[in-house]
């Protein structure tokens, strides 16, 4: 479990400490999906069944398309409403185009609710 923390926490102050030098490169690293692989060993390493691994590589597929746009806006309302107010309405943002994401997905079966 010790190990497990050690290597998450690791994993952001590096992304971290790479975006402060290059804002391009932090930003490449920060966009693979090193938290979902790590979930992923993580539960593979726990003796999850392979029912449970694949049901969240496929949840986190869907949950990543609301937050795409925040990552768009996030720059324009920084300049406009300080890092404060650009955190909060990108927050707003994520939310309603999950809730938009949520009805669209409905009628074909995908239930992205808990």
């Amino acid at each position: 479990m010790i190990t497990k923390y050690l290597i998450t926490a690791t994993l952001i102050v590096l992304i971290s400490e790479v975006a402060k030098r290059s804002d391009k490169l932090g930003g490449l690293i920060a966009a693979l999906p090193l938290v979902t692989l790590l979930t992923l060993f993580w539960l593979y390493f726990e003796r999850q069944p392979a029912e449970k691994i694949a049901n969240h590589a496929y949840y986190t597929f869907w949950y990543v398309l609301p937050t795409l746009p925040m990552f768009f806006v996030f720059p324009m309302l920084l300049q406009k409403f300080g890092f404060w107010g650009a955190m909060l309405l990108s927050v707003v943002i994520t939310i309603l185009c999950f809730a938009a994401l949520t009805m669209m997905l409905k009628p074909f079966g995908i239930d992205l609710l808990p």
